[in-house]
């Protein structure tokens, strides 16, 4: 099965989130800067979140071009991953709206969670398509990274309950941790 599809498709609904996403930035009524204010908690928010979704589209790119093939499961795996980001806006727009309570940073962190539990399920996914280059098993490795972002989300998610702050700080510090894309895949391939 072609890989093309799969690609224009993913980065079609990834850019409807995006676009979601800013449509739901609400413009104030005002022309003074004081009018801003009450927005820069969904500014805030917006701005995470569309880091998040760039390193998604990012990453998904590069493991995309490592891969050689795709199958039934691969397309099941990649909507799964597009369900989750695009409950994003969602998610996105109540945790601003309520200037970072408990509950919805939680539920921030918990979408965040299920697009990494998706993304791996995905890399999994690729990885045992019959005749997949054996290069992308060894780009991947144990995957430190992905893992280690799994349980930064987990710690996040509980954390939010008692200081929603140090959640928020916990999803910056991720997105800082893929903000650079993941080189493994460009390096492993750079050496055929």
């Amino acid at each position: 099965m072609h890989k093309g599809r799969l690609e224009a498709f993913s980065d079609g609904v990834i850019a409807i989130i995006i676009t979601i996403m800013v449509l739901e930035m609400k413009v104030p009524h005002g022309e003074e800067w004081s009018t801003l204010a009450p927005l820069i908690p969904v500014f805030v928010s917006y701005i995470l979140s569309f880091a998040n979704i760039g390193i998604y589209w990012n990453n998904h790119h590069h493991l995309l071009q490592a891969t050689k093939r795709v199958d039934g499961r691969v397309l099941w795996a990649n909507l799964h991953l597009l369900f989750w980001l695009s409950l994003m806006p969602f998610v996105t727009g109540w945790m601003g709206e309520n200037h970072f309570a408990a509950i919805p940073v939680a539920l921030y962190g918990v979408d965040l969670l299920m697009c990494g539990v998706a993304y791996t399920i995905l890399v999994r996914a690729l990885l045992a398509v019959k005749g997949q280059d054996p290069a992308l098993a060894v780009a991947i490795g144990r995957d430190y990274k992905g893992r280690a972002s799994l349980v930064i989300y987990l710690i996040a998610v509980a954390a939010s309950f008692l200081a929603p702050q140090i959640s928020m700080a916990l999803y910056v510090a991720v997105a800082v941790m893929w903000f650079i894309p993941d080189r493994r895949i460009e390096r492993e391939l750079g050496r055929e």
